[in-house]
């Protein structure tokens, strides 16, 4: 099975759009639509539903993401055994939601100024674990945003950015210029799994404290009953996910304000939030022995953000 292809299969997937796929793997649409329609004429089924709606995968989908997934992972820790036998020294970064976007190619250049002989790869998560693997050592240095369980981690705060309600644009809120996160509060809220951490699950279900600035390893609640109650919405696990709830199940959330520029699509609307902590973004990588080109590329992407 040609590993391309399944790189390519994996980035629709994820997006559920075409077009952000293109531009997540830095190629044109129309190839991308062949190269998919080459592996389903391989496969001999359908991976995927396509339709004035949008993308959905088929349930072949399904089962081929789950073992494309696996078999990339299987075929990264190859070549980083490989590399590390030639001596070439490798850092994996792994990135949530599109945390950080743009400071990729600074940090690159900055990086591979200093050390030219290192190999830097990026690794995209879902919005389950906000370590993106690096809690169970599937990457050297994560990408990701704040708050979560930091105990034994390293973390560097890069930048922040304020959040959008997520809405369906035939919600009266999408009319509005700013909503506050309690009007919100009588819709289904989109959740996400249970065994996610619990700070990252309290922030992204509007149970932050209305502080500028959330702790490291924790959201504060406010006083009084959660204002969304578990249960109401789906569970979700990527930001396409994230947007499908909206537009089939008329799910609210929140979603940083670059989901504006980068998650466009028709029938979703983001509407800025008035009283919510700002997301920061992040690098977090392991405190005890640190490895010093981890160390090197944090203080590289730093110094570029």
């Amino acid at each position: 099975m040609d590993l391309r292809r399944l790189r390519y299969f994996v980035a629709v997937a994820e997006e559920l759009h075409f077009g952000r796929a293109a531009a997540r793997l830095h190629m044109s649409q129309p190839p991308l639509s062949r190269r998919i329609r080459e592996l389903e004429d391989w496969l001999g089924t359908r991976l995927f539903d396509r339709s004035a709606q949008g993308v959905r995968l088929t349930e072949a989908g399904r089962v081929l993401l789950a073992e494309a997934r696996e078999l990339l992972e299987a075929a990264e820790r190859a070549s980083e055994r490989v590399r590390q036998t030639a001596g070439r020294r490798s850092i994996v970064v792994g990135t949530v939601a599109g945390a950080g976007r743009g400071l990729g190619p600074r940090a690159a250049e900055s990086f591979r100024r200093s050390h030219p002989e290192a190999l830097v790869r990026l690794r995209e998560t879902g919005i389950s674990d906000p370590t993106a693997g690096l809690r169970a050592g599937a990457v050297d240095v994560a990408l990701t945003r704040l708050p979560f369980d930091t105990s034994g981690l390293a973390v560097r705060v890069l930048a922040s950015e304020p959040v959008v309600a997520v809405v369906p644009s035939g919600d009266l809120l999408a009319r509005r210029e700013r909503v506050a996160v309690a009007e919100l509060a009588d819709r289904p809220w989109m959740r996400l799994p249970e065994e996610a951490d619990p700070a990252w699950r309290r922030y992204w279900l509007g149970q932050a404290g209305r502080a500028a600035s959330v702790p490291l390893d924790r959201a504060q609640p406010e006083a009084g009953p959660p204002r969304v109650q578990n249960g109401e919405g789906p569970v979700v696990r990527a930001v396409a996910e994230c947007l499908h709830a909206v537009i089939w199940q008329g799910a609210v959330g929140i979603l940083p304000i670059g989901a504006t520029r980068h998650h466009r699509t028709e029938g979703v609307t983001f509407v800025p939030l008035t009283d919510y902590p700002r997301s920061r973004v992040v690098l977090a990588w392991p405190a005890e022995n640190p490895d010093p080109t981890v160390v090197a590329f944090v203080e590289a992407a730093a110094a570029s953000a």
